[in-house]
């Protein structure tokens, strides 16, 4: 978890993609959409994304893209954040990370 945690530190949004798959950037044009801006890994063409995609699995991620962390904290993938959406919860949680301001 030492590649995850350390990509993850104090950034507000951050998506761990692959740049061929339509769900991931699906759930990224959703958070932009938004007004934040995510830092996005694409694990096809990260050095470490291999290593970065192990370490997503052993933390419960399956398929292990997208995996998207809010505060650090691990939300989940594309249908928790779908969940979390259709619940009125997304936002409130970028706004309390101070992802985006309204």
């Amino acid at each position: 978890m030492v590649i995850v945690k350390r990509l993850v530190t104090n950034k507000a949004v951050v998506i761990f993609s692959k740049s061929s798959c339509c769900i991931c950037h699906s759930i990224r044009t959703l958070i932009c959409s938004f007004g934040a801006n995510p830092t996005v890994y694409e694990l096809d063409e990260h050095p470490d994304g291999q290593l970065i995609e192990r370490e997503l699995k052993a933390l419960g991620c399956k398929p292990c893209t997208p995996a998207v962390f809010i505060g650090q904290e691990l939300i989940g993938g594309a249908n928790e954040i779908m969940s979390l959406h259709l619940k009125g919860k997304l936002v409130p949680m970028l706004i309390k990370e101070r992802a985006i301001w309204l």
